[in-house]
This record gives C-alpha cells, sequence and structure tokens, in this order.
C-alpha cells in the first residue's frame, strides 16, 4: 500500500473528501517525521514504534579502490512492528 492508496482507504472509510482524507494523512506522517526529527519515539500501541538510532564514527573502505575512508556519525529512523501486528501478519 503507498500513500495515495492509505488516503483513499480512508476516504472511504470515513467517508470523508479525498483532500480532507489527504490532509489528515499528511499531518499524521509530518508529526511523526518532527518527532523522529527531535529523537523522541512514536509509539502506536498494538501496530509499531519508530525511533532514531545513532551510529558512532567509523573506518570504512572504498568497495571500488579498497581505500580507507572515514564514515562520519549519523542517525537512522527505526521501525519496529509491534506484537499485535506480528501476530495478525502470522495467523
Amino acid at each position: 500500500m503507498n500513500k495515495l492508496e492509505l488516503v483513499n482507504a480512508l476516504k472511504k472509510e470515513a467517508k470523508i473528501s479525498k483532500a480532507e482524507a489527504a490532509k489528515i494523512v499528511e499531518i499524521f506522517f509530518d508529526h511523526i517525521s518532527e518527532a523522529l526529527i527531535k529523537e523522541e519515539r512514536v509509539e502506536i500501541r498494538g501496530l509499531c514504534s519508530f525511533y532514531v538510532k545513532r551510529y558512532k564514527s567509523y573506518m570504512g573502505r572504498n568497495p571500488k579502490t579498497g581505500e580507507k575512508v572515514t564514515i562520519k556519525p549519523k542517525k537512522l529512523p527505526f521501525f519496529k512492528s509491534g506484537k499485535e501486528l506480528k501476530e495478525r501478519v502470522d495467523y
């Protein structure tokens, strides 16, 4: 399912206009993104949680040349499925 399909499903279920459904989905994603930017954990009980994982700087290699390069520290978003979602998928 992509974003447009989600908007259409919300429109159909809630019996609202496509523009209203798109705005709701946009607000939802924006708030999750803003929380992750602030490095806050987002938890949707029974479904999933999102969090930011920090990586330290390390020495890596350029795969083409084999030359050593320093990889800068970084932060990446992570998704972890909830127990109920796991059970629903693996029924």
